[in-house]
């Protein structure tokens, strides 16, 4: 009876591990950037270059900008860093629509500090920023609702003092 109750759980551990260890895919990671790229070509351009290491080509009219990430093959969470903090980096210098050549600007700065060896903590430091605050403003994009600020807590009120206890009378016939 335990050992198929250990099986279950496990065999439900086991199902789940790959559900948790892949936080983002391609499909995600396209919708999320493809206002940043300008288009969804443009993103899934920079995804699967960066995801395979080759070219990326970048589109806007009749401007074309190509070019190939100096680091390797990368995972989806490394893809989602890099274009997370080009993106912080170009809203930093109050540019919310780059051009081809402005957004392979700033990814190339990002690659080339992580091919350097730098890790993302470090990376994001070297722009000006934090991962984690970059991350959370990245998780909290303009098309979704801002949240509201939450209120106050209210005050407790005090304790009233504990009262104090009367005097046992003493009991006849003891102590005598």
């Amino acid at each position: 009876m335990l050992d198929k109750k250990v099986f279950a759980v496990a065999g439900a551990l086991l199902f789940a591990l790959p559900l948790a260890g892949q936080a983002e895919n391609e499909q995600q990671l396209i919708e999320r950037y493809t206002a940043l790229a300008g288009s969804k070509q443009n993103a899934t351009s920079l995804v699967t270059g960066l995801r395979d290491g080759t070219k990326v080509t970048l589109r806007r009219g009749d401007t074309r900008e190509t070019f190939t990430p100096p680091t390797e093959k990368m995972g989806y969470g490394n893809i989602d860093h890099t274009l997370a903090l080009a993106e912080a980096a170009l809203n930093e210098k109050g540019i919310t629509r780059p051009t081809p050549a402005q957004l392979e600007s700033a990814t190339m700065e990002i690659l080339r500090l992580r091919a350097d060896g730098m890790g993302w903590g470090e990376i994001a430091k070297a722009q000006g920023f934090k991962l984690g605050d970059v991350k959370r403003a990245d998780r909290a994009a303009p098309e979704r609702v801002a949240r509201s600020e939450r209120p106050n807590k209210p005050e407790r009120p005090e304790k009233p003092e504990r009262p104090e206890r009367p005097e046992k009378p003493e009991r006849p016939g003891k102590g005598r």
